[in-house]
């Protein structure tokens, strides 16, 4: 099977989509990738979703990819003594790092790393943004504030501290054993949530190596300030809209989206939009007319892949928002202006002489344009050729053919890839039959139109594709 539009669906599991039978349901419907959500969940329920998962994919036939994220160093207020408590604009509160339990006046906030970064005048966000406090002294271990926005507090609500890069690690304890578990279960990319700056994500790299890849959620306004560097070193990205959204003006959330999906395109690095696409659809068989504009804003941009969070893992109707996002990304491809806009967003390849992978892509795109291919092939050991013929955002579809089914799999997030695994050796003289062969094999291609095909010699080596080969179906 094959599908027609070229952005991806994520969609998350959860309690709401753990057994084979919904999960086949929302692969049906749409769903590319299934992210696998770290923060909730036992090391076994992780382990009979990948296994859920792999046997799908061995009764399709269709690699698919998983996304295994990772909690990171979400910052919580310690427990209250008689539960939540009632914080009123202009009262004092202090937080400590004494673990006596939290009363109306103080709590615990079990981080010295926040201590330690605090100045008088930050602003301390809580649960989620919902109230405000200003810091009016602090030390080492405490620091006394103001209530700007009150509200209730309930324990282990999380903290934001906007504007303050924090000296701590993106990879917990907790992350480091989860990422053992993903590694272990055989994840196609990990994602690292609270991305500060591009040292994190060289931290990372450090115990993953090269085996998934790395895909670095943004919703750190420190991120954002050194955008360039995060994304080079990333793999991925994703536009974590939810804590972004908290520790930075509402009204900034949609320029810097659109900001974040430009960079990722012009370096070729796939991204995700992803929080609250279609939320109501947690409740509702239907979404709003808001949620299905936000999600089509994502792919007129050419964003690689939309993400569904609750709404496939604990939401009453998984299946239902899955075949919506299907819909609404279907609906987008199929207007019009949708190509016109992929065309003229589109931004020109560097120029670099070493890179010859980029030259033959840049080529392909006008050849396939001129000759109406029907499909690009590309054979491709690491996965970096087809990747950098999805920067180009051609008509045509890309089949990304590997020999490596882990490389098959982590294509699935790339937008307009379709992975095919193919351990068959080949050699210069097969390379247009076979990929001719492929298109046709999938579905993409009648007999007798024309294909490009993608390919370096010597084959299966990574880094080596230096021809394109135009064949016919």
């Amino acid at each position: 099977m094959h599908r027609i539009r070229r952005a991806k669906i994520v969609a998350t599991l959860g309690p709401a989509s753990a057994d084979l039978d919904m999960i086949r349901r929302l692969f049906i419907a749409g769903a590319d990738v299934f992210r696998m959500n770290f923060s909730h969940g036992t090391r076994e329920d992780h382990a009979a979703r990948f296994a859920v998962v792999r046997a799908i994919e061995h009764e399709t036939g269709r690699p698919i990819g998983i996304l295994a994220d990772l909690q990171g160093p979400k910052l919580r207020v310690g427990r209250f003594e008689n539960g939540p408590v009632q914080l009123t604009a202009g009262q004092p509160f202090r937080f400590d790092l004494d673990p006596v339990v939290g009363t109306a006046d103080r709590v615990q906030l079990p981080h010295p790393e926040i201590f330690a970064a605090l100045v008088p005048g930050a602003e301390l966000l809580l649960d989620d943004g919902k109230l405000r406090v200003r810091v009016e002294r602090c030390d080492a271990s405490s620091a006394d504030t103001t209530v700007l926005v009150g509200g209730r507090l309930s324990e282990r609500k999380g903290v934001n501290v906007p504007g303050v890069v924090l000296p701590i690690s993106a990879l917990t304890a907790k992350d480091r054993a989860d990422l053992a578990t993903a590694l272990e279960l055989g994840a196609d990319w990990i994602a690292l949530s609270f991305v500060q700056r591009p040292e994190d994500i060289r931290e990372a790299r450090a115990l993953i190596g090269d085996r998934p890849g790395i895909l670095a959620k943004l919703e750190k306004p420190s991120a954002i300030e050194r955008l360039d560097e995060v994304v080079r070193e990333a793999d991925a990205i994703m536009v974590a809209r939810g804590d972004l959204g908290v520790e930075l003006p509402a009204e900034q959330v949609p320029a810097i989206q659109k900001r974040i999906v430009k960079l990722c395109r012009k370096l070729g690095k796939p991204v995700i939009v992803a929080t609250q696409m279609l939320e109501s659809m947690i409740e509702s068989p239907v979404p709003t007319r808001a949620e299905a504009s936000d999600v089509a804003t994502a792919i007129y941009d050419g964003a690689d892949a939309v993400m569904l969070s609750a709404e496939s893992a604990a939401g009453k109707y998984p299946v239902e928002a899955v075949t919506m996002m299907n819909r609404i990304i279907e609906g987008t491809e199929a207007d019009g202006q949708y190509r016109q806009l992929i065309e003229a967003s589109h931004a020109a390849a560097d120029a670099d002489a070493q890179d010859v992978t980029q030259a033959v892509c840049c080529a392909m795109r006008r050849a396939a344009a001129l000759i109406q291919a029907r499909a690009i092939v590309c054979f491709t050991s690491s996965g970096h050729t087809a990747l950098r013929a999805a920067r180009e955002r051609t008509s045509a579809p890309i089949l990304g053919v590997s020999p490596r089914m882990d490389v098959a799999r982590k294509l699935a997030l790339a937008w307009g890839v379709h992975s095919v695994h193919l351990t068959q050796a080949l050699n210069l003289e097969q390379i247009g039959p076979v990929g001719a062969g492929v298109a046709r094999g999938q579905g993409f291609a009648e007999p007798g139109t024309p294909v490009v095909v993608l390919a370096g010699m010597p084959f299966g080596e990574s880094g080596t594709t230096n021809l394109m080969h135009v064949a016919l179906a």
